[in-house]
Formats: C-alpha cells, structure tokens, sequence
C-alpha cells in the first residue's frame, strides 16, 4: 500500500455572487469566481455559473442551472485548462433567528468533467467523466448592531459546505465524501443590494486512497442583488 501523501496550499478567490429579481416570484441568481494556484502563482479555476430561481414560499426558493468550470492541469510537466461542464439544481430554505438570517441549501450536481491528456507539449482533451454529487452549505450573517431588518452596516458572516459523491466514484477519488469548506468572514453592507465581505475558508479535499489537500483560502467576495 502506497503512504498517505497530504498537501497544504495557500490560495485566493475572488468572487461575485449575483440576483436579478424578474418579480417577485423568479429571477436570475450567479456567481462568477477565480482561484488562484497555490502561493497566488496562478489562476488555477475560472468558474461562471448561472440559474433560474423561483420562489414557492416567502421562505423557500427552487433553482435550476449550468456551470461552466475551467480547470488547470498538469501532466507529463505540462499544463493548460480543461473544462467542467455541471448541471444542478437547488432548494434553499431560509431561517431567522432573532436578528441573525441563515441560509439552508441542498444541490445537487450532475458533472460532465473533460478526460485531458498531454500531445506533443499541449493539454487536449477527450471525452467525458460523469459524477454525481450532493452538497449542503448553511450560510449566517450576524449584524453587528443587531439590527432585525439589516440594510447598512457591518457584519459578520459564518458559513460550512460538506460535498458527497453518489453513484459511479470511479471517475474522482472513488469516495462517498469529496471535500468540506469552512468559512468564516468579516463585511459590510453597504444597501439592500451590495455587500462587501473578506474572510478565511479551510477547504480540506478528499483525495485516492489515503491522499488529501488542506487549502488556506483567503477569500474576497461581493454580493450584488439588482
């Protein structure tokens, strides 16, 4: 049996998470993210994903959506992007305690991941890899000043995203559990429709056998709600 191998990276993302309200029933909702490689050296994902959302309850909207994922790769020494092509829908249930807003979302990921190989010096690609995956994020915002309906002012945000994998594993690391993300972030609202947040995630990746990655993530992220 081959030893474990662990790997600790230091990344940034910067990201733009979006809400286009068409009435009051349905919108738009997105985000559009880089990550760096590790030590800033790179851009090592660019992700722009998009969905059409309808409330049924003042407390609960569905979402369906496509993401495109550019991934980099690096084989035989050389590297390049490859894409992910993920269809997914969502339910999110929203949760007030006193004056603190959390948020509850379950999705589910159907990943079209592209099969890359190195030819003569460049990344090409063929074919694809399909995996199932589920994912439960729960989100809370904190006012500072305590406020019931939070329109201006600083805040602080608390947030945790565990990923399963269900079906046919083959194709990733061959497990039930992919990776967890925990969050945890400083913010200021500036309106009803623009935050500016800045915080650390730990982002700890499930590898083959006995491998994993433990990302620091310094992360930079505005919400935008039109």
């Amino acid at each position: 049996m081959l030893p474990a191998v662990s790997q600790t990276t230091h990344t940034g993302w910067l990201a733009t998470f979006y809400s286009v309200d068409f009435n009051k029933k349905s919108g738009l909702i997105g985000d559009v993210q880089f990550r760096s490689g590790d030590d800033f050296n790179h851009m090592q994902t660019l992700m722009l994903r998009a969905g059409y959302q309808y409330k049924l309850k003042p407390w609960m909207t569905a979402t369906v959506g496509y993401a495109l994922v550019q991934h980099r790769r690096t084989i035989n020494g050389f590297s390049g992007y490859g894409p992910e092509h993920r269809i997914w829908e969502q339910l999110i249930l929203l949760q007030k305690v006193k004056f603190i807003n959390i948020q509850h979302r379950f999705r589910l990921e159907q990943r079209f991941i592209s099969k890359s190989y190195e030819d003569d010096g460049s990344i090409r690609h063929d074919g694809n890899i399909y995996s199932n995956r589920f994912r439960y994020f729960f989100r809370s915002v904190i006012p500072f000043g305590g406020q019931k309906d939070f329109s201006r002012g600083a805040f602080g945000a608390v947030q945790d995203e565990v990923m399963l994998q269900f079906g046919d594993k083959s194709g990733t690391n061959g497990k039930v559990f992919d990776q967890n993300r925990l969050y945890l972030a400083l913010g200021y609202r500036f309106s009803k429709k623009v935050d500016l947040e800045a915080g650390y995630m730990n982002q700890y990746v499930e590898g083959r056998q006995d491998n994993f990655v433990n990302n620091h993530v310094i992360q930079l992220a505005t919400y935008l709600r039109f």
